[in-house]
Order: structure tokens, then sequence, then C-alpha cells
């Protein structure tokens, strides 16, 4: 599938999304504009390096340009559009301003939750999270298409560079913030409501896998195996939620916590008895 551009109706409609991402960024309000200026970033993760350009330029390059960004699209369409059809590639392209508008909101649910988040350009620069949950989220979307493979390696480079290993299957709500990050595991078929903020270390993972009928030599595909939370969750460090459990709105798991059974709503689940300290003399 060759990946050149060959028709003013797809140029056009790059050139429209363009505009309408370059509008995206007029109705900023001032926390996106830097307060100083940083250095560009060179990535060998090309998908990374136009996705950050293109959702936060004044960010990564400094300022806005319209012929820059639509250059940007269309490099990222050249990309897409050597997995899938062109049609499709232009229907993906079609999702690049919802995109944006909802990592913003991850953006705004970390400086609300984070007391060491000091701007949003400390976030959007050095925050790890950002990076695996951007790819994520658009690695979401090739997912929903049905296209193979690819989307999982968009999140695996995504997992190497941030240690945060999000499958791009799982269902996240707006609103979501993983602080520190290194360790954190959620699966393909997890689903996350909005406002739900994890930290380090953090499991939602599978309890135990289930055998195909048909082959019992093999695990059983394609079936909910993952938790799926509520609204307004946190979830402390090194916390495993494990099974298709179901954890209501307004609840909070303690750290290191094991879960494995439906938690309600407006619940606190901590463990009730931590290990003692022993002191030893030499």
């Amino acid at each position: 599938m060759s990946n050149t551009i060959r028709t003013n109706d797809e140029l056009s409609s790059l050139q429209d999304i363009a505009k309408e991402l370059i509008d995206s960024y007029g109705s900023d309000d001032e926390l996106y504009f830097p307060k100083i200026n940083l250095p560009t970033r060179a990535h060998d993760f090309t998908e990374l390096s136009l996705l950050q350009e293109l959702m936060f330029p004044r960010h990564w390059i400094g300022s806005i340009d319209k012929d820059r960004t639509y250059k940007k699209l269309l490099e990222l369409f050249n990309i897409i559009s050597t997995v899938v059809d062109r049609r499709k590639a232009l229907e993906i392209m079609n999702k690049i301003i919802p995109l944006r508008l909802i990592i913003k909101t991850d953006v705004e649910a970390a400086y609300a939750g984070d007391p060491a988040a000091k701007d949003y350009t400390d976030i959007i620069r050095t925050y790890p999270y950002m990076t695996a949950v951007m790819i994520q989220r658009f690695a979401k979307i090739l997912y929903d298409n049905n296209i193979p493979t690819y989307p999982r390696e968009l999140t695996e480079l995504a997992h190497k560079i941030t240690g945060i290993d999000i499958h791009p299957g799982a269902k996240i709500g707006k609103y979501f913030f993983i602080d520190h990050g290194t360790g954190v595991v959620i699966g393909e078929t997890c689903e996350i409501g909005k406002w739900c903020r994890i930290y380090q270390g953090v499991t939602l993972g599978v309890l135990h896998f289930e055998k195909d009928k048909d082959n019992p030599a093999i695990i059983q595909k394609g079936y909910k195996r993952h938790p799926t939370i509520g609204d307004n969750v946190v979830i402390g460090a090194g916390a495993k939620i494990l099974g298709p459990i179901t954890i209501g709105s307004h609840v909070n798991i303690g750290a290191n916590s094991w879960i494995q059974e439906d938690i309600p709503d407006n619940t606190t689940v901590f463990i009730a008895e931590h290990p003692k300290l022993v002191k030893k003399s030499k």
C-alpha cells in the first residue's frame, strides 16, 4: 500500500483538519501558554513527536505555524495510510481534534491532583504519564478500528520510554491522571471512569485466565477479564485490582491493597494491619 497522497480530496480534507486544529489552539486559555522558552526534542519514536507537536505546539516548538501543522498532519496521515486504506486513514485523522480535547482534560487532572505540578508546561513537557496516555488514547482510536498489531506496537514503545504499560484496548475516561507512574499496568478490557487518579506500581489486571473450550491448551481470547473502575476513584501506590470486578464511584483504594471483589460506591478500602517493624540490636 503506497503512502503517497494522490488526490486533491485528501489534501483538502487534511487542510480542513489543520485549520480546525489551528482554531482549537486559539481557544486555549492562558494556562496553555508556556512561561519560558524550551528546546525542541528529537525522538526516534516518530508518532510521539508528531502527536506532541500537534497536541501542544507552543510547548514543543514554541509557536503555532499553519504550514507546519498541515505538514505534520500530512506526515501522520502518510504513516497511518501505510497500515490502512486512505479512506480509513482520513477517518482516523478526523479524530485528532477530539483527541486533543480529551488530552487537555488529562493535563487539567494532573494540575488539579498533584501539588508538585507548577503549571501546565511542567506537566506536558516532563510527566511520563502524558506520553503514555497520549499514545494510548491515539492507539485506542486505531484499536477501535480493528487495526491489528500497530496499536499495541505504539503502546509498547510508550511503555519502553515511560515504564507505564497501558493496553490500547483499555477504555479510559476524561480527566485521567497517573502520578509518578513507574510499574503501572492497565489491561486490555479495563474500563476507567472520569476523574480517576492512580499511583506508581498499580495493576489493573487479570486474576486468572479461562481456557478455550475447544482447545484447553490455549488461553481463551476476547472476554472481559480486567476491572471496571467508576468515576472519582483514587488508587494508591502498589495496589492490585484483579479480575472482571467493579469498583464503584468515589472510592479510595489504599496503597498495596489486593482487591478481587466488587467495591461499592463511596467506600474506602485499605490494609487494616500493616506489618510491624522489629528493631534488633547488632
